[in-house]
């Protein structure tokens, strides 16, 4: 298991991605990720470099195993593609809002939309998983007050992700026959 914590004071920041409004706020588009990644409320998974190409086409789903000490948290996914040099370039991502979390583990899905992305020979496919992507997403203050845009409170929360043969948390993509 993986275990995070995810302060609603100091969230996980947008970089990139695919975002369509307001581009003076927020520049979209693949962007580096790297000094996101260091952050200790961001969880990295990675392939060793792809020995082919990995024609990543279609829709992409993470299905995660997690616990929470919060009564409601986000959980968030990105899909990374980590060029040989180190650059890590933001591919495609979604968010998932939990309201009323079990105390034990649950399954959930987060949509990461359908892409279409070829995975080089050389790079690494990276997963990135985290509670925000803030602006980009409404912060969570972690406390279950329906009426977030007024609330005062926030909790830090303990998330964790687990991925073990009961709890078989999977990034899922649809992929495209090589030559």
């Amino acid at each position: 298991a993986d275990t995070f914590k995810y302060d609603p004071v100091n969230p996980a920041p947008t970089r990139g991605g695919p975002l369509c409004c307001q581009q003076d706020l927020l520049l979209p588009g693949p962007k580096e990720q790297a000094d996101i990644e260091k952050r200790n409320d961001v969880l990295i998974y990675s392939t060793p470099p792809l020995e082919s190409d990995l024609n990543v086409t279609g829709p992409a789903t993470l299905d995660l195993w997690i616990k929470s000490s919060a009564a409601s948290t986000d959980f968030t996914g990105k899909l990374v593609d980590v060029w040989p040099n180190g650059f890590a370039q933001n591919i495609t991502e979604g968010i998932l809002r939990l309201r009323k979390i079990d105390p034990g583990a649950q399954q959930i899905t987060i949509d990461l939309w359908a892409t279409s992305n070829v995975f080089q020979a050389g790079h690494r496919l990276r997963l990135e998983v985290s509670s925000s992507n803030f602006p980009r997403f409404d912060r969570n203050l972690n406390t279950g007050d329906p009426d977030i845009a007024h609330a005062t409170r926030h909790v830090v929360a303990d998330n964790t992700v687990l991925h073990d043969k009961s709890h078989p948390s999977a990034l899922v993509l649809s992929v495209m026959p090589g030559k």
